[in-house]
């Protein structure tokens, strides 16, 4: 854990050098809701901002970002025997998310977004009751939230996120989560 710790963080300094033009950061906590597995989810991430207003409407828009994160799944789920299982897992994803919003974020703003992103995962299952097929999954999700501050800066949001491979490979039994996100907007 430390090891992947230590990475995310070199990663995350690294990458808000002005060359990268980072818009934001951002920090997921998880957790799955599934009844036979209890897996927490970790993610640090950055954004860039597509500055385009793609569709405009009464005082709205739909614009969106680039968002790239890197995750540790900690996994509690119990065996049939009692015990618990070992296994985590470590991620990385690319997802495009299209946003829903106000034309003005200052105050109080709130969205809508949509996204399907590709996701990499060090390992193919979690528990002997839920596996993967490959290391390649894509991760869809729906959420809601607001901005919010003098200049929109701070942003806290929900959502729903669901992962699996798309039956590429068997099997596939994919994951679900429930994700409260907080980001930092530059």
């Amino acid at each position: 854990m430390r090891t992947i710790l230590s990475i995310l963080t070199a990663a995350l300094l690294f990458a808000s050098s002005g060359a990268f033009a980072v818009d934001g950061y951002s920090f997921e906590y998880g957790k799955s809701d599934s009844s036979n597995s209890s897996v927490n989810l970790y993610r640090l991430g950055m954004q860039w901002d597509w500055n385009k207003k793609l569709i405009e409407y009464g005082g709205w828009h739909i614009g969106g970002f680039w968002d790239i994160d890197l995750g540790y799944w900690d996994n509690k789920s119990p065996f049939q025997t009692g015990g618990y299982s070992t296994s985590n897992i470590a991620e990385i994803g690319l997802t495009p998310t299209f946003r829903l919003q106000q034309n003005t974020i200052s105050g109080f703003a709130p969205y809508a977004e949509l996204a399907v992103g590709f996701h990499f995962l060090s390992h193919t299952f979690v528990d002997a009751q839920r596996q993967f097929g490959t290391s390649f999954q894509f991760g869809d999700h729906v959420g809601a939230g607001f901005r919010f501050g003098d200049k929109g800066q701070y942003d806290i949001g929900y959502r729903y996120q669901h992962l699996s491979n798309g039956s590429i490979k068997g099997p596939n039994q994919g994951i679900n989560y429930n994700i409260v996100r907080l980001q930092y907007h530059f």
